[in-house]
């Protein structure tokens, strides 16, 4: 059990909770945003003074069944209920799987692999493999030395990596690396991760504030990501990741719509490689 984290991510979640959102009335004297603890401990059904000394780092190792009761009171997404009992120093129940049959994308991926864009992640957003597509569309990510290998870290440092993208779409890339980064922070908090989170919260304020939301899961950002390339403009692409456990890696892949500009302007792209 990590209380200091427990309770950073506990406050997050109920600071980010609107009244509102849970059914609750916002009254005429509310001066701040985010639920009271007095809120979250009713709507978990426990004492407000334990909710309180579990916010404070003070309290004891919860059960699963308080940390269930936390999860439904706070609305917590799947990912988010899982990192809330791996704080707490329990395994999640494992999520319900459905079986379904592969989405167009997974298709398109399969069928596309071999002519592709293609980048091969560690755990910790460091580029260990690229095809010869995903080069030329978005440059040799495994050049880099030191921090800057970590995807995250040239994020927040080095304004060339956000020109990959609109301007528009930053403040959402960033969530959605700081996202990635806290997951294996959490696993290992003295390790590589580690080492790259402190080494942004020296540099970056802008890192610090996304940091301190404590996001685990940002589940409103679209599949149809937007790129920019300097010769070709603008290219959507539907970006997948297929992930080893075993390895700790990630493969993704990215592939535009069937027929669409951003085809063609991926075509022409490998043709000049």
């Amino acid at each position: 059990m990590d209380r200091a984290l427990l309770a950073d991510f506990l406050r997050a979640r109920r600071e980010a909770l609107q009244p509102e959102d849970v059914g609750l009335p916002r009254g005429s004297r509310r001066r701040t945003g985010g639920l009271r603890r007095e809120e979250v401990a009713v709507l978990a059904g426990i004492s407000a003074d334990y909710y309180s000394r579990l916010e404070q780092r003070r309290g004891p190792m919860p059960s699963e069944q308080v940390l269930g009761a936390l999860a439904r009171g706070l609305k917590l997404s799947p990912s988010e209920r899982e990192h809330l009992f791996a704080l707490g120093g329990h395994s999640a129940p494992r999520r319900v799987q459905r079986d379904e049959e592969a989405s167009p994308s997974m298709r398109r991926i399969v069928e596309g692999l071999a002519d592709a864009p293609v980048i091969v992640f560690s755990r910790f957003g460091e580029a260990l493999l690229q095809t010869p597509a995903a080069i030329a569309l978005f440059g040799d990510f495994t050049r880099f030395e030191g921090m800057s290998r970590y995807l995250v870290y040239r994020w927040f440092t080095d304004p060339a990596q956000r020109a990959i993208y609109p301007p528009e779409d930053h403040s959402l890339r960033g969530r959605v690396f700081t996202v990635d980064i806290r997951a294996a922070y959490t696993a290992d908090p003295s390790g590589t991760a580690g080492e790259i989170v402190e080494a942004l919260l020296a540099v970056s304020p802008e890192f610090a504030e996304v940091w301190r939301l404590h996001e685990v899961d940002v589940t409103h950002h679209h599949e149809l990501k937007r790129y920019r390339h300097p010769q070709l403009g603008e290219l959507e692409l539907h970006s997948r990741r297929l992930t080893d456990p075993d390895e700790g890696q990630d493969l993704l892949v990215f592939l535009p719509e069937p027929g669409s500009p951003s085809e063609a302007k991926l075509q022409r792209l490998l043709s000049m490689s």
